[in-house]
């Protein structure tokens, strides 16, 4: 299907979703980031509409809760199998909006799907205990309940992996869900939320409000009593600020927040397979991840070596607009992309130097995918998170000095070790203050781990059992027994 016919069926004009039906409003320009130019108009939600939504949600809360875990568990499997059969139109649709290449957005369909599989899996998996009180007399029974409707707000740089990641737990658990996508890229939130019908969803279970008034939308949600858990993927400052609203009628929060993640190669590490982890770590979306190596820490016993051999592989990176063949897209905005380049040349006047830099195109918001070597360990570029193409490689002597400049940022999400040694590895791994590590892997993303992070990285955890125990309240019943 092109493109175009494919947001076209979409019809975002009336893209705002609540209680199954399409409405319209005043519209927003999405733009298609590979060129700048318009790719669709989508209702422009409103704290009118914010409230409606979380009416919708609470009229279905209901039955959504009631329904067997079965019946759950099938709905989102059945979403799983819709995704993978659907792959290449919302793989598509990701692209245009995002700019991601198809290789990427492909890759993030699979695992948005995955997400579905796995609770759909976790639904039926249930979590409770039953016992004797201590002092005798009674039985002790703990279980858990829906933690009732459940605002989700996410970013743009996965638009389908992030939605599903915190629809498939909330539904799993028998939450029911008002939903703010980025005003970047509505258009694959839609998409996900037309699959959950196709799926069986009942009517008001998800409601999608798109909006350029996001703190005016996410306010509403905050401020109603009926909205008891807020879920959110984005930047720490903004997480900052939700969770100083949330603190004022005590809601339930989960925040995933920003990184800084560090990439280490140690001097025994295998240099092929640390260059190949350390290609899918930095420029998996073109940098644009909250997981994405941040700052390279090379021993300097190799680091001519790997700032050789990361060189070649990134002379075979192609740069260029989402069409198969092309590596890597543009960056999501032009404000986007002036920010990376004015962390480089910071970096640069502080003495860094550009070891290999690609062109890239110059319509658009691309921005050349650049390797960084002498790069001071006091430069704005290891301490902000570039959010781009950017690979700053920093020397280190002995594990004592490397933790000490890894772990000196207010962050802790991901991190990556490369050693050939598998219990130094371990040893450094365990004293980095992070809430992810790659043990000589450059990926640690996976629906069935606990994501999230330490420090100001954000609260709580998604995926695994502990994604679901998000959506979940415990409650303890305690029984006579004389």
């Amino acid at each position: 299907m092109d493109i175009h016919d494919a947001i076209a069926a979409l019809d975002p004009k009336h893209g705002i979703l609540i209680g199954g039906r399409a409405l319209g409003a005043g519209t927003f320009a999405v733009v298609d980031p590979a060129t700048g130019g318009h790719l669709a108009d989508v209702a422009d939600g409103d704290s009118g509409h914010a409230t409606a939504a979380v009416d919708a949600a609470v009229a279905a809360s209901g039955g959504w809760a009631a329904r067997p875990p079965r019946h759950r568990s099938e709905i989102l499997h059945r979403a799983f199998e819709l995704m993978l059969d659907d792959a290449d139109r919302l793989a598509g649709l990701i692209a245009a909006e995002n700019g991601k290449s198809l290789a990427d957005a492909r890759a993030e369909v699979t695992y948005a799907a995955e997400f579905f599989r796995w609770f759909a899996e976790e639904a039926v998996r249930a979590d409770g205990a039953y016992g004797e009180s201590p002092a005798g007399g009674t039985r002790t029974i703990v279980t858990t309940r829906p933690v009732g409707v459940a605002a989700l707000v996410t970013p743009w740089n996965f638009p389908a992996a992030m939605a599903t990641r915190k629809i498939g737990p909330a539904l799993a658990a028998g939450c029911t869900v008002v939903l703010k996508p980025a005003t970047e890229t509505p258009l694959t939130a839609l998409a996900v939320a037309e699959l959950l019908t196709r799926a069986g969803l009942p009517d008001g279970v998800v409601n999608v409000v798109p909006t350029t008034d996001a703190p005016g939308v996410v306010t509403t949600w905050l401020a109603d009593p009926r909205v008891r858990k807020l879920s959110f993927t984005g930047s720490t400052g903004v997480g900052r600020r939700l969770l100083q609203q949330a603190a004022d009628r005590v809601v339930n929060s989960s925040m995933e927040l920003g990184g800084n993640a560090p990439f280490v190669v140690a001097d025994d590490a295998d240099l092929d397979a640390a260059v190949a982890g350390a290609m899918v770590a930095k420029f998996r979306n073109g940098g644009q991840a909250c997981t994405a190596a941040n700052r390279l820490f090379v021993h300097e016993d190799v680091a001519e070596e790997f700032t050789a051999r990361f060189s070649a592989a990134m002379a075979e990176l192609a740069v260029g607009p989402a069409v198969d063949g092309c590596d890597i897209g543009p960056l999501i905005s032009a404000t986007a992309r002036d920010g990376v380049a004015a962390l480089v040349d910071d970096a640069i006047a502080g003495g860094a130097r550009i070891a290999f830099q690609l062109p890239a195109p110059s319509h658009g918001y691309f921005y050349p995918p650049t390797l960084l070597v002498d790069v001071p360990v006091d430069a704005e570029v290891l301490r902000r998170e570039v959010f781009g193409p950017v690979a700053p490689v920093v020397t280190w002597r002995d594990d004592d000095q490397l933790l000490e400049m890894v772990n000196d940022t207010e962050l802790g999400l991901a991190s990556y070790v490369y050693s050939g040694d598998l219990a130094r590895a371990l040893r450094i791994a365990e004293r980095i203050e992070a809430g992810m590590v790659g043990v000589n892997r450059g990926v640690v993303s996976d629906p069935a781990a606990p994501f999230g992070g330490l420090k100001q990285s954000g609260l709580g955890r998604e995926g695994a059992r502990e994604g679901m125990r998000a959506f979940q309240e415990t409650q303890y019943l305690s029984v006579d027994w004389s």
